[in-house]
């Protein structure tokens, strides 16, 4: 499949496209590092939050603990500072296999998801930090953005809706980190603009995932839920932001 074949249904899902004055920000050679490891960041929350969707809403406590010991190393690396990054391809399996708790009537298809999820965005992960390698960026800490944040802020509290909203912010998080690295892929050199390239290809399906459950787990029409968070989303995309990021709107 072509990109713009994979990219006709994210920005027709998307309410605007990424801003020019973004864009040549993200470009500049000072902003390499920030971009890189703002990044990496990203792939470790997208597998975080995915893997809370599963224990706080369909496993038992054993299996619970199973993920989080699979997550262990990956946040320690980047929390701690500790461990080898190498050595974090062969922590990328589960230790176990993940049983739905009885009562989760959605349970296998959320797990069955997002479990694929977890380790496709734990592999770009370790592949961020092979790139941060090779085009010497140390890795260290940086304050989030604000952009999940600010999507998270309007989710509702009360079950499902909570959870069905949160299905739907991840879905505009992953289909914007497709918009962005097709945006960027032709203006930096080829080794990076090839990784931005076969990510998109790989994680372009993901937000069509996120929808899919949440439509599933609502059992009623989540148009107007997507349309509202999609405005949501492209406010903090247009707007003035003092804090450059991947995920960032305008800079000030």
């Amino acid at each position: 499949m072509s990109i713009q074949e994979l990219l006709t249904p994210i920005l027709s899902f998307l309410k605007c496209e990424t801003p020019q004055a973004w864009l040549d920000e993200a470009v500049k050679k000072e902003n390499l590092d920030i971009i890189l490891i703002d990044h990496l960041i990203c792939e470790l929350k997208a597998a975080q939050s995915a893997m809370f969707l599963i224990r706080k809403y369909a496993v038992d406590k054993e299996s619970a603990n199973a993920l989080l010991a699979w997550l262990e190393p990956f946040e320690t690396f980047i929390y701690k500072r500790e461990g080898d990054w190498r050595e974090l391809p062969a922590k990328n399996k589960l230790s176990k296999t993940v049983i739905p708790k009885s009562n989760a009537k959605y349970g296998q298809d959320l797990i069955d998801k997002m479990v694929v999820l977890i380790k496709e965005e734990l592999h770009h992960f370790y592949q961020v930090l092979e790139i941060m390698d090779e085009y010497g960026v140390e890795y260290k800490s940086i304050t989030p953005c604000r952009y999940a944040k600010g999507m998270l802020r309007n989710v509702k509290t009360f079950e499902p809706d909570a959870m069905v909203d949160k299905l739907i912010v991840g879905a505009y998080i992953e289909a914007r980190s497709c918009e962005r690295f097709a945006k960027l892929a032709p203006h930096v050199d080829k080794r990076l603009g090839d990784f931005y390239i076969s990510l998109l290809r790989s994680e372009a399906r993901h937000y069509q995932d996120y929808l899919t459950l949440a439509q599933e787990i609502s059992g009623q029409d989540i148009a107007e839920r997507v349309q509202f968070f999609g405005e949501v989303e492209a406010k903090l995309i247009l707007s003035d932001d003092q804090d450059f990021k991947f995920h960032s709107g305008v800079p000030a």
